[in-house]
């Protein structure tokens, strides 16, 4: 009997399976989770659009800061309050905006997660942007 290219490695073990999408889950947040938590005013994340200032002014999640990743620094960087983290997205899954962004975060030491899909994920979900 022929495999698909889908089972012709085998599945993962249940444990390293959690182990891999818990890990992910500390990585990433997707679209709805966010506005999910714009929506009813949880407060736990300070979201920063990290594409070009032109893209944020051209439309944006609402509540988002702008902040190009090329620019993130200590300096620059919004405060965060207690028990806080960053959220970083960019264009969507096509654009690397928001790994630069992200390491650059991390590297500071600081807590920091990606909104996966970006603006595309977040247009995708029928989310509207601020503008």
């Amino acid at each position: 009997m022929h495999k698909s290219q889908v089972t012709r490695f085998p599945a993962a073990s249940s444990e390293a399976a959690i182990q891999h999408f818990e890990n992910r889950l500390s990585f990433e947040t997707d679209c709805w989770d966010v506005h999910h938590a714009l929506e009813h005013d949880v407060a736990d994340f300070v979201l920063l659009d990290v594409r070009g200032t032109s893209s944020y002014e051209a439309g944006h999640v609402p509540h988002a800061v702008s902040l190009p990743h090329p620019q993130i620094t200590e300096k620059t960087l919004p405060p965060l309050e207690e028990g806080q983290i960053y959220v970083v997205y960019c264009a969507g899954p096509h654009c690397n905006g928001a790994n630069k962004g992200a390491l650059k975060i991390a590297q500071l030491g600081l807590p920091v997660k990606e909104m996966i899909g970006g603006v595309t994920g977040w247009l995708d979900e029928g989310f509207e942007l601020s503008r």
